[in-house]
């Protein structure tokens, strides 16, 4: 081989190597770039934790129970607590990038029920499900007869009612700003009690307001409570008063409303008068109890 092809082979070879390394270079460069833009593109979900995955491995009741048909099974109260329980422990485990799932509630209890008892594979859902659904099933029909009886039962409109309940409040801080205004508020108490006790009796009429002004129609003086019959202006002037006298009227009223006991003087307790005079009747009743400048009496 002459000088002239040696030179000529050197300079290919020389320039196949220098192309070799120049695509090996390419290669390094460019193919962690490669592999960083797919593994942007690439999200896994975290690892489930082992003692989570042995936990959803188990049954209802434990890892001891015995498995039983769907929906065969009973539902207990441990049943209900042991299936709560593992539902909050599951859905307290940070499984997935955005964290804990939202706590456990009633809403979506059911949910779970309802969509499990559709395959049976959930004894557990299947029992709760079958023991829920006879409860739900009896819903009987609104009839022309059985609302007819309804409404002659006492039905009132919402507002109406609200109507009375405003107005009986009314009534009775009337009455307690014009029988006690000066009193403490154990005495006010006390004279709101008769009115109550009064109303809950089947001596008197059975509202607040009746009571207050039985009899009122009748003429001056001709009422069981002076203010409501004798012809003055019942506008109440001193605010600080008014305001303590409707407070009051408030509590009462919702007291009276839901049947609970005032608590002041005894049910029996339907009469009372000032310490300031001595009413001839106070010699045919018993005393009961002295508030303030109020004598309580009861009937014989």
């Amino acid at each position: 081989m002459t000088a002239s092809w040696r030179t000529k082979i050197l300079r290919v070879a020389s320039h196949a190597a220098a192309l070799a390394a120049t695509v090996l270079v390419a290669g390094v460069v460019v193919s962690p770039l490669a592999v960083k833009a797919n593994e942007a593109e690439l999200v896994l979900p975290l690892a489930i934790p082992a003692h989570v995955a042995q936990l959803r491995l188990q049954p209802a009741l434990g890892a001891t129970a015995v498995p039983v048909e769907p929906g065969q099974q009973p539902l207990t109260d441990a049943l209900l607590a042991n299936y709560v329980k593992r539902q909050q422990q599951l859905r307290a485990v940070e499984v997935t990038p955005e964290g804990p799932q939202a706590p456990l509630n009633a809403e979506m209890l059911m949910g779970y029920i309802a969509r499990g008892s559709f395959s049976g594979s959930n004894p557990a859902l299947s029992a709760i499900d079958s023991f829920m659904a006879p409860a739900a099933r009896p819903r009987p029909s609104v009839t022309p007869d059985l609302l007819a009886a309804y409404i002659e039962s006492g039905y009132q409109p919402t507002a109406k009612r609200v109507e009375i309940a405003n107005a009986e409040r009314e009534c009775l801080a009337q009455a307690i700003y014009h029988e006690a205004r000066g009193e403490s508020a154990d005495g006010q108490l006390a004279v709101a009690n008769v009115i109550v006790n009064r109303a809950r009796s089947n001596r008197y009429p059975s509202s607040l307001c009746g009571v207050i002004y039985q009899n009122a129609d009748k003429g001056r003086h001709r009422c069981q409570f002076t203010f409501a019959c004798d012809g003055r202006d019942n506008t109440p002037r001193e605010r600080q008063a008014w305001a303590r006298s409707m407070a009051l009227a408030n509590d009462v009223y919702a007291e009276f409303a839901t049947g609970e006991e005032i608590g002041a003087l005894p049910r029996s307790a339907l009469f009372y008068h000032t310490t300031a005079v001595r009413p001839s009747w106070s010699n045919t009743y018993n005393q009961v109890a002295q508030v303030g400048a109020h004598v309580f009496y009861s009937p014989n």
